[in-house]
């Protein structure tokens, strides 16, 4: 990255937009004060978006997933920590939040930052290590410094999971996790910190998250035994824990105290329950999809944002307490994207369990097809644009309805280990297949019946890739035995074969249809002439990893690759070279289109984000 970006003839990919949310960092939405913005990590980047306007902006800075994000009270400042390999130093980054700018980097914890919590008046920021690291630090704010240290909890406790500093007074904070409770002064004298350890008697229990009252007189746990502890902050002893007879199912993984003193109590579950009262009696209730990991609140008593591990983002209010769902992303790996043909505004988007249809402009998910228990390794959508066409890895070729998601066929035991790639002709009547055992299988497509046509068995690996012509008398297939192959689609037979020392994972037909470019795991971009399988030029596509896909311009001017390094990176086709890099990405890259209006690129990854670049005016 450091290379690709240190060349300073190379322009820089601007994000215009990105769909996903990494819903299971705990606690990881965070409402601004201002009541206009919401911020939330994705991936190594820290998505800042306008409620209303839905505008993004994004805070890139970490080097790996981020794992919490906190705002200062006065929403000056924004911190958030990432993970990082065992050993290695692991980043917090102080952030400028009104100019989305980068202060500090702060570098003392290893392995990851577990949690993070300003000060009242944003003097202190108290850093919580992980597991392998174990401490908590308090950072001076303005002099961007580390104050002083010390093991989270002792050694007979476990480890400690979340901290929260006190509401009024900047010296104090708190911490908790596995069979531990303390409360932590700073001396600012000594420069020390000095913990308490609070009391539950006979209670043994596993913190998960902390709020504290705004009159600091108390402070709330919620725990994985599915209660939530009241304890007092002077005495440092529990004075409630309930409920008593039912407790929440899954454990209780995000609270939001409001003025009123009643809690918001989020569940492992998907409950999110309205509590009141010392025995946390449940007034109201709704059920969201997936494990609640964030509550945050949109100015007081008014409404609140609920984010789950599902990835999903709801709005509520406290009057009507009806969720809606405002923000859906894909949980899993993103295996494949295509955009329809000649139209720009719909890509179309597959994964685990899923198929899903976006509006470009806007970011937002037009429709979902659900197909339970099976992964979808490839999409297509005829030129037609009457049919998704979609390979499976339980063998099964599924066509939907593109706009409303019904089902119009399947061709059963179509390959056996699953169906790996898929293209259509121009005419619609023909669907070429590839699978995990290396066949590739052409079939006609009728109005109420599918035939299989021709198996063509040269292929000894995977198929990963089908490109057929604008005519229909010719593709290719590229397969991870290290091989290309040619076919002649009127006779059904061999053309050319390319072999490499890879495993090819994309192929493209110059618009021209006389060259091809390969790539794959040996890094390189290869040319190919179609006529004869000769190879013309090769170039050094990444320095580091596997080049997974790849597309090209319709007038075949410039291309797009991307892979394990992360980077989208924009060619020039006859200098093959790059012209642009973009950044931001935390999962490896494995496909990207470009749109046919040259309007945007569009990356997906195995973390499941999608990120939307504006195509750069090239002169």
């Amino acid at each position: 990255m450091a290379a690709a970006k240190g060349d300073g003839a190379l322009g820089e990919l601007e994000l215009q937009g990105a769909v996903g949310f990494n819903g299971r960092v705990p606690c990881g939405l965070v409402c601004h004060p201002d009541k206009e913005h919401i911020l939330y990590p994705l991936g190594c980047t820290v998505v800042i978006q306008h409620l209303d306007t839905k505008k993004q902006s994004f805070l890139h800075g970490h080097t790996n997933n981020v794992s919490c994000v906190v705002l200062s009270r006065d929403g000056m400042y924004v911190a958030s920590g990432q993970v990082t390999y065992m050993g290695f130093k692991a980043d917090i980054i102080l952030w400028d939040f009104p100019k989305k700018e980068l202060l500090a980097r702060l570098s003392l914890h290893e392995g990851k930052i577990e949690g993070l919590s300003f000060s009242p008046r944003s003097v202190y920021l108290v850093s919580l290590g992980g597991q392998d690291d174990g401490r908590v630090v308090v950072w001076d704010v303005s002099r961007r410094e580390a104050v002083c240290g010390s093991p989270a909890s002792l050694r007979s406790a476990g480890n400690c999971n979340v901290v929260m500093c006190s509401s009024c007074r900047d010296e104090v904070f708190v911490t908790a996790g596995n069979f531990t409770i303390r409360i932590w002064e700073l001396n600012t004298t000594t420069k020390k910190i000095h913990p308490s350890e609070c009391h539950t008697g006979q209670l043994k229990r596993v913190s998960m998250c902390v709020k504290m009252t705004d009159d600091d007189n108390y402070f709330y746990l919620g725990t994985t035994s599915g209660d939530v502890l009241k304890v007092n902050t002077s005495n440092k002893l529990m004075t409630a824990c309930g409920p008593q007879k039912k407790k929440f199912s899954m454990g209780v993984t995000a609270l939001l105290l409001l003025k009123t003193g009643d809690l918001i109590v989020g569940t492992g579950e998907g409950t999110v329950a309205l509590c009141k009262g010392s025995n946390f009696k449940v007034m109201k209730r709704i059920r969201v999809e997936g494990g609640v990991t964030s509550l945050t609140c949109r100015g007081r008593d008014d409404q609140f944002f609920i984010g789950t591990n599902k990835c999903q983002i709801y709005r509520s209010d406290y009057a009507t307490f009806k969720e809606e769902l405002v923000a859906v992303c894909h949980t899993e790996a993103i295996n494949d994207i295509v955009f329809p043909e000649g139209f720009s505004d719909l890509f179309v988007t597959c994964s685990t369990n899923d198929i899903r249809v976006w509006y470009t402009p806007e970011h937002r998910e037009q429709l979902r097809i659900t197909v339970p228990n099976v992964t979808c390794h490839a999409v297509e959508v005829t030129r037609d644009g009457m049919v998704i066409i979609s390979a499976w890895n339980d063998g099964k070729i599924r066509a939907f309805v593109p706009a409303t998601g019904e089902p119009m066929y399947e061709i059963n035991n179509a390959h056996n280990f699953g169906v790996t790639a898929i293209a259509a002709t121009s005419d619609c009547k023909q669907i070429i297949s590839g699978g995990g055992e290396g066949q590739v299988r052409i079939w006609n497509i009728g109005e109420k019946t599918q035939k299989l046509r021709e198996v063509l068995k040269e292929h000894r690996g995977a198929v990963s890739c089908i490109k057929i012509n604008k005519n229909d008398k010719e593709g290719v297939t590229a397969s991870l035995d290290g091989t290309c192959i040619i076919w002649d689609l009127v006779r059904y037979v061999r053309k050319q074969m390319i072999l490499d020392n890879t495993l090819f994972k994309c192929v493209c037909y110059h618009p021209g249809e006389y060259q091809i470019i390969t790539s794959g795991t040996d890094r390189k971009i290869v040319y190919w002439e179609v006529f004869d399988g000769s190879a013309i030029r090769e170039v050094q596509g990444s320095l580091s990893s596997s080049i997974n896909g790849m597309d090209i311009t319709l007038d075949g001017a410039y291309f797009v690759t991307g892979g394990d390094d992360h980077l989208v990176k924009l060619w020039d086709y006859n200098e093959g070279a790059v012209t642009h890099v973009g950044v931001g990405h935390s999962g490896n890259i494995t496909r990207l289109k470009i749109c046919p209006a040259n309007k945007y690129i569009v990356s997906v990854s195995a973390d499941g984000a999608i990120l939307i670049w504006k195509y750069p005016s090239l002169g």
